[in-house]
């Protein structure tokens, strides 16, 4: 089963990293956001995955077109450019990469309709490429196959962004200054589509509008609550958590997925 991952916005919220790199390549730790989400997806077996890019795709394709060289001991004869590899510091040599064009102002929905010829089976999974969680992409797969439904969309609870206050009047009965976990759910990525999915799309198309909305509207959107760590990378706020979650030495999104 593949795994399509978007990778083409502008990112224009992080303007001070994305001004030279597309967003899914901010570092995070050691390594791009992308690796994190695909290392998410490489650990429960799924290493195929097509990456829709746009925006400065020319620079997540010399990474992966570098990354053996860059993970490994080699000898280079300068003369002929002839390479020796040795050592390989790395454990991604099974995965399959496609790295394709969908446009420089392409919207979510066109960019997946753009890889349409890329998806060879009757399932696919797909994700955004700024958003870690520690979903539990087997039960997420086999809850999509138990609804029969065309898509499967992950919900998610967000941290609060500001302190909460509880009030009796005017006085306070009590202040919570760190992080509350929202009371709504909303769409927190991490997809399985059936192929069926591809007529609900144009190459114009917004995903998240008409077609989610029409899906929902024929009752073939199922939802799968997750109520364990997730967080999208949308503010240098939120790059600054995921760094001190990966200092930490127990990032949320590589922690076991949360019962449900």
């Amino acid at each position: 089963m593949k795994t399509v991952i978007l990778c083409g916005g502008l990112g224009t919220r992080l303007r001070e990293e994305t001004e030279f790199r597309p967003k899914p390549m901010i570092v995070v730790g050691d390594k791009p956001i992308l690796w994190h989400i695909m290392r998410i997806y490489s650990s429960y077996g799924c290493k195929e995955f097509v990456l829709c890019l746009g925006y400065k795709g020319d620079v997540i394709k010399n990474y992966f077109l570098e990354y053996d060289l860059v993970h490994s001991d080699f000898t280079v004869r300068l003369g002929t450019k002839e390479i020796t590899r040795h050592s390989v510091f790395h454990d991604e040599s099974d995965w399959q990469v496609t790295l394709a064009e969908t446009g420089q102002q392409t919207m979510t929905g066109g960019r997946i309709k753009r890889i349409e010829k890329y998806i060879d089976g009757e399932t696919f999974m797909m994700s955004y490429g700024d958003g870690l969680a520690n979903v539990d992409i087997r039960r997420l797969v086999k809850f999509h196959r138990e609804k029969g439904k065309i898509a499967t969309v992950t919900a998610v609870r967000p941290m609060a962004r500001f302190g909460e206050l509880s009030l009796d009047g005017d006085l306070a009965e009590s202040f919570h200054e760190k992080p509350q976990i929202a009371s709504g759910w909303i769409n927190g990525g991490f997809f399985v589509f059936q192929k069926q999915v591809f007529d609900y799309l144009d190459e114009d198309c917004v995903l998240e509008k008409e077609p989610m909305e029409r899906l929902a509207a024929k009752k073939q959107l199922a939802v799968y609550k997750h109520s364990g760590y997730w967080r999208c990378m949308d503010t240098y706020r939120d790059l600054e958590a995921l760094n001190q979650d990966w200092t930490s030495g127990h990032p949320g999104w590589m922690s076991p997925p949360a019962a449900r």
